[in-house]
């Protein structure tokens, strides 16, 4: 899928967008590469006003100033260090890392850039060969040098896993093991309430030499991950390292030659045990080769980060060290012509350059040998035109190739299938989920199956478009104690008989929500205080809404104001027993001064002979005397409607009054 970076188009850089002054309650998240796309990762995501790049890598498909992401997107203006709080890198592989000394001392960044231990020592020397084929063997300009890696280097913070690290004071992240390659990391990015995961390459299956992926239910309010096999669910891998290992024993048995394009770190070990162990096993004598140097600085990486590996190889380290292999020797060129069988693992992975490359054209003509791929290849690739099955390569020297070798691709990826990548969302839950580091139709179907079957949100932006993802994000209020108490107190007139006081049942707060302001820094202070209190220290004069109503006590013509304003209190007192409300637990009512409210009795009494007071409410008889019955007013404020509530019913209920 061609996006308007792909094809060169003017666009408008986001830098105004990406940071504000306002505070936004949603997430933004532009992919510069790996949107709906397979390589050159960079996201920029924007949470809380906080602006961090995940990724920096270069695109293998591409051979020209398309092999590293547009930064135009960012900034037409220079340097990127006032955009961009921080930049995190996954994991050492080019395709996350390539760009990095071309981002920060090219285009220029002077922030902090994180990463783990192993990729801070890994990625520098695969840049260094990156540039070195670049630049001395294709003749390349405007690329890095081997000083701007250095300096890139320099300013790296290493993060450890498990560990929190504060970037600034509302801005920190957190590390998590990915799997994947030695060093690789996912990576939980907290700002204010707004939180996103970026996964980087994950594994969730453990392997002959790694862990699994694991993060915990940290319920993001996005989720950022690798979309590689969106679409595959990987067949059993006992099967397949059988069939690879089928496979290679067939080819070496008729004399043929096995070539096993690999990167330097990761699959490669992965196959070597595998080799080691089956050759071991089976006694078997012809050579196997890997690319001269990596071997031996391979070993030493894994000693040096052991604590990166699985369980069985940190258990067995100190008796056996798995990497230092009994059958694998190291491959001088001078070997590509040697006669006979071979087995030959050689570097880069997708045979765009190197080693690899070289081999691949000298023995592709030739039925015999096979050529078996490990792992994905990106668009654009020899690798990817071999598997696709083209018989006819040809090169920009104009130099062709008869592709007659057997070319077999067996999945050894260290990359997350479909069902790991829901696996993967189950586990840490989160609200909103954005695919990146795939293809674009099966990320399609990937996002379909993931809003359908899981509920979730789903996004797959293609390279330089912006998303944003809504986010709700709550404001902390404080409640008065006194308010609390009263609410809670006032709420008990509105309990039958035979009800349950039940803690959790939803209650309604009468109150004013008040704003503080506080420093030009800082957030202001919410609190709901009680009305009058609100309008006390506002000095605002307090209006109360009375209500009345008028209820008629027949059958009274033998009675006194006094003796029936007696029998109206005697069955007012008899309601809030039946109720089973105490004199003492009366709400008087919001509708008062604080001092007031001091003096203010809470019993029910006779306040003359035709009024009963209770609380902030009464009932007042009819001064007019009508025969046989007389009209009482009961009245109440907005604040005390359950207890005038509880004072109408009390006098509905008089039908022959007496003493």
């Amino acid at each position: 899928m061609m996006t308007p970076m792909d094809t060169g188009q003017s666009l408008q850089p986001i830098a105004e967008n990406l940071y504000t002054n306002d505070l936004s309650t949603s997430i933004k998240v532009t992919p510069l590469g790996a949107g709906q796309d397979v390589g050159r990762s960079c996201i920029l995501v924007t949470l809380n006003n906080k602006n961090i790049m995940f990724d920096c890598g270069m695109h293998m498909g591409y051979q020209d100033e398309r092999k590293f992401p547009d930064f135009c997107y960012v900034t037409t203006m220079g340097s990127l260090t006032e955009y961009i709080d921080c930049v995190i890198i996954s994991h050492f592989h080019l395709d996350h890392c390539g760009a990095l000394p071309y981002m920060s001392e090219m285009i220029g960044y002077n922030g902090p850039i994180y990463m783990t231990q192993p990729t801070k020592a890994i990625a520098p020397i695969l840049l260094e060969d990156f540039r070195r084929i670049s630049v001395e063997r294709k003749g390349e300009a405007n690329f890095f040098t081997s000083q701007n890696i250095k300096d890139c280097m320099r300013k790296v913070i290493t993060i450890n896993l498990h560990q929190t690290t504060k970037v600034h004071e509302d801005l920190e992240i957190k590390c998590y093991y990915a799997g994947h390659v030695l060093g690789a990391a996912m990576f939980h990015v907290k700002s204010g309430q707004q939180s996103v995961v970026y996964t980087g390459d994950f594994n969730m299956t453990p392997d002959r030499h790694l862990g699994s992926a694991w993060i915990d239910k940290c319920r993001p309010n996005l989720l950022i991950t690798e979309s590689t096999y969106a679409t595959t669910i990987r067949d059993s891998k006992r099967l397949r390292e059988r069939d690879f290992l089928m496979k290679v024993r067939e080819c070496v048995e008729r004399g043929g030659k096995v070539l096993i394009p690999v990167f330097a770190l990761g699959r490669a070990q992965e196959l070597c045990i595998l080799l080691e162990t089956f050759w071991e096993h089976m006694n078997m004598k012809v050579p196997i080769y890997f690319a001269a140097g990596l071997t031996e600085k391979a070993t030493n990486y894994y000693k040096m980060f052991i604590t990166w590996t699985n369980e069985k190889i940190k258990e067995t380290f100190v008796e056996r060290n798995m990497f230092d292999f009994k059958h694998i020797k190291a491959f001088d060129r001078s070997y590509i012509d040697n006669p006979g069988p071979m087995v030959v693992f050689a570097t880069p992975g997708m045979l765009h350059a190197g080693l690899s490359l070289q081999i691949f054209k000298k023995w592709a003509p030739s039925p015999q040998n096979i050529v078996i791929m490990p792992g994905y290849c990106v668009a654009g690739t020899v690798g990817a035109k071999i598997l696709a099955g083209a018989k006819r390569i040809e090169f920009e020297n104009k130099q062709v190739v008869e592709v007659n070798m057997k070319v077999e691709y067996m999945s050894f990826s260290a990359h997350a299938d479909s069902k790991g990548i829901i696996e993967l969302i189950n586990m840490c839950e989160p609200q909103n989920v954005l695919l990146v580091h795939g293809e674009a139709l099966k990320m399609k179907y990937l996002k379909t199956k993931i809003q359908q079957e899981m509920g979730i949100n789903c996004y797959d932006p293609a390279n330089g478009e912006t998303v944003e993802i809504p986010t709700e994000i709550s404001v902390p209020v404080d409640v008065s104690g006194t308010l609390l108490k009263n609410s809670l107190e006032s709420c008990q007139y509105e309990l039958t008989v035979g009800s349950d006081h039940d803690s959790k049942k939803v209650k309604i707060l009468h109150g004013t929500l008040v704003m503080s302001a506080t420093a030009l820094s800082q957030p202001p202070i919410f609190k709901i205080v009680p009305p009058e209190l609100a309008m006390e220290e506002a000095g605002i004069r307090q209006h109360k809404i009375k209500y009345t109503t008028t209820l008629r006590i027949k059958n009274v013509e033998s009675l006194s104001n006094r003796q029936i304003s007696e029998v109206i209190l005697k069955r007012i007192d008899s309601k809030i027993k039946e109720k089973g409300l105490s004199d003492n637990s009366l709400t008087l009512g919001n509708a008062m001064t604080v001092s007031d409210r001091l003096n203010l009795d809470t019993v029910p009494r006779i306040a003359s002979d035709s009024r009963v007071n209770v609380g902030n409410c009464y009932v007042q008889l009819d001064q007019q005397e009508t025969g046989n019955y007389r009209d009482a007013y009961v009245a109440w404020y907005d604040q005390d409607e359950a207890l005038g509530n509880l004072l109408v019913e009390a006098l509905s209920e008089i039908e022959n009054p007496s003493i």
